[in-house]
């Protein structure tokens, strides 16, 4: 079994089947969790597993595997009054889940593309591309992202097709560009200050950056790579809560 398919049968055990002995069989004891929903420790999984209510679900809408990191996108039904669409990022170590991170946003019924927060493309394609599409976000997220310097934003985005998700943009580099002036507006600029990991599979590449969104934010974007360009994001911009139920750290 490889990490992703062990990822997959874990979080079906977990969250599909709702089954907290899952955590005996798929968690590691040192369990390391990065989350702001759980204290650390496989115990304090187990009690997050039994405490789902009934009507709870889980719906995944893509995974990605980049050596001991396997990440997952899609939607949780139940954690609260309204469904919370999210990136999971596991690591794996001698089998079993020995950490993880995660950012939550609501799902928003009405996007400004007409796209949903999940839809798209499910599969990482392209596999013997994987190092030249992360090399693209990576320089993508220090030049636009981390230096701000969107002047050269269509070196790396294509000018004929963006699919955007964000709920808040519409498609194409001119609906990014509304989208972040109505933001700044706001007082909410993009600023990334540290981009933590960068996971590839194919053609889709997931980073986990810190910075502010007019607040203190965990930034999760996942960008697919076609043609040597981006064609399409994903997002989750999650608040940094003021105090966590461990000490890790949220990245």
């Amino acid at each position: 079994m490889n990490n992703k398919e062990l990822v997959l049968k874990a979080a079906g055990e977990l969250f599909g089947d709702r089954d907290p002995s899952a955590v005996d069989r798929w968690v590691a004891p040192d369990y390391r969790q990065h989350s702001s929903l759980a204290a650390d420790g496989p115990e304090a999984l187990r009690g997050l597993v039994a405490g789902l209510p009934a009507g709870f679900r889980y719906e995944l809408a893509r995974v990605i595997a980049d050596g001991d990191l396997v990440a997952l996108h899609g939607v949780y039904h139940g954690f609260g009054p309204e469904p919370l669409v999210a990136f999971d990022l596991f690591r794996v170590e001698n089998g079993k889940l020995a950490e993880h991170w995660d950012g939550l946003t609501p799902l928003v019924a009405t996007t400004a593309s007409g796209r949903s927060q999940t839809d798209g493309p499910a599969e990482p394609l392209a596999a013997a591309h994987t190092e030249t599409s992360r090399a693209l976000v990576a320089e993508f997220a220090r030049r636009v992202l981390s230096d701000a310097d969107y002047s050269v934003l269509t070196d790396y985005i294509s000018t004929e097709t963006y699919h955007q998700h964000n709920p808040e943009a519409a498609d194409g580099l001119d609906g990014f560009g509304a989208a972040a002036a109505k933001w700044g507006e706001q007082g909410k600029n993009l600023v990334y200050k540290t981009v933590h990991r960068v996971i590839a599979e194919g053609d889709l590449v997931l980073l986990q950056s810190e910075g502010e969104f007019g607040e203190p934010v965990a930034y999760w974007d996942l960008f697919r790579v076609a043609g040597g360009r981006i064609v399409e994001h994903w997002d989750v911009i999650a608040p940094i809560p003021a105090e966590l139920p461990h000490d890790n750290g949220l990245f």
